[in-house]
């Protein structure tokens, strides 16, 4: 039986970051990963994600100044370029527009922001349509996902990780406060692991490794399913933010949700709808779109980006994982740690997610309230 101090499974973007955060405090981690490296069946593949500080919540500012940094010190550490600093712009109306409130935390926190007219933001950006005021930040834009998690194994990996892919984890059990079992399958062979801490950040499956072992809060999968659409006019290519378009839900009856975007600049506007796509198991995933919803968000495209083509898409499909209120689970029970609920919006805070998640298996923090398993 092999004995280690940190075990964790699920080498996606949060797994590969607590792996870094552990090493580089001078642990030793063993890190499992059930698929190959790049692959496309969780919710971390991709070129790119939304950088977006758009956050009135004062706990949510603070992981996003505190990942700001951590995103630099990953650049200057795996000497990969991971932020595209291009700005970004939310506008639009309902429920979830507090753009005042969201203005007063960054200039609080010394991010800078601004409000522009409508017109004034066509102006500046000509392939959207904006119909209320515009809150633009500077210093947001997006993320490189794949190369993060990338950077992520390949820094952890420097500092002595044990990075193993093609390895599920299969049970858990939980001995002692302190020690854990897990059986982890390789190639049909099953071998058993000890470890004196064990971090799950399996994405979609936290509940079919955890639901039997820890009362979790409510974890909602779904297949998502955003696409590419083309720039119709090659001179915007580089004039594109990333983007948040919030509406009322009566506003325009074709709208599932609000509506997120950003360049690919090798593949197009990435366009999506939030958080709308249908339940699923993710070992049954069957990666093939809603038609009704494809058509909705194509005669979104065709409304409010005059810059792209909506009849030339290439379609994507993702899996989110989502609490209720969307607040992450970032918890320990014994020797378990769960980090889980990102997506939607975690990916920008990635590091901080790994540092916040390797702190509490180390025992050095306790859980923020917000993020408890017990809320």
């Amino acid at each position: 039986m092999e004995h280690v101090d940190t075990l964790v499974i699920g080498g996606g973007a949060m797994g590969s970051a607590t792996a870094w955060a552990l090493a580089r405090a001078g642990r030793e981690v063993v890190l499992a990963e059930r698929f190959t490296p790049g692959h496309a069946n969780g919710a971390s593949h991709g070129e790119f994600r939304n950088f977006n500080v758009a956050y009135a919540e004062p706990d949510y500012v603070a992981m996003l100044v505190e990942a700001r940094r951590l995103w630099g010190e990953l650049e200057d550490e795996s000497g990969e370029k991971l932020l595209d600093l291009v700005g970004l712009v939310n506008h639009g109306e309902g429920p979830d527009a507090r753009f005042d409130a969201v203005h007063a935390q960054l200039e609080g926190a010394g991010i800078a922001s601004e409000f522009l007219a409508p017109e004034t933001a066509h102006e500046r950006w000509p392939g959207m349509r904006f119909d209320t005021r515009v809150l633009f930040s500077p210093e947001s834009g997006r993320v490189r996902a794949d190369d993060s998690v990338v950077a992520l194994q390949r820094a952890a990996r420097a500092r002595g990780t044990d990075i193993r892919h093609e390895t599920r984890a299969v049970a858990i059990r939980i001995l002692a406060d302190d020690l854990a079992e897990v059986e982890l399958e390789r190639d049909g062979v099953v071998e058993t692991i000890r470890a004196r801490s064990v971090v799950v950040t399996a994405g979609a499956w936290t509940e079919k490794l955890l639901g039997e072992l820890i009362p979790l809060p409510r974890l909602i999968v779904t297949q998502e399913q955003p696409a590419h659409f083309a720039v119709s006019d090659p001179s915007l290519a580089g004039t594109w933010p990333s983007f948040n378009h919030l509406r009322a839900g009566t506003a325009d009856e074709y709208w599932y949700s609000d509506v997120y975007g950003m360049l690919t600049p090798a593949e197009g506007v990435k366009v999506g709808w939030h958080g709308t796509g249908l339940e699923i198991d993710p070992d049954a995933r069957t990666f093939e779109s809603e038609p009704v919803q494809l058509a909705a968000l194509r005669r979104y495209a065709a409304e409010w980006l005059p810059g792209v083509d909506p009849d030339a898409f290439v379609e994507i499909s993702c899996t989110y994982t989502s609490t209720d209120t969307t607040d992450f689970v970032l918890d320990r029970v014994g020797p378990v740690t769960i980090g889980a609920g990102f997506s939607g919006h975690g990916f920008k805070f990635t590091p901080t997610v790994g540092r916040i998640l390797a702190d509490l298996a180390m025992g050095r923090a306790r859980p923020a309230a917000r993020f408890a398993v017990a809320r």
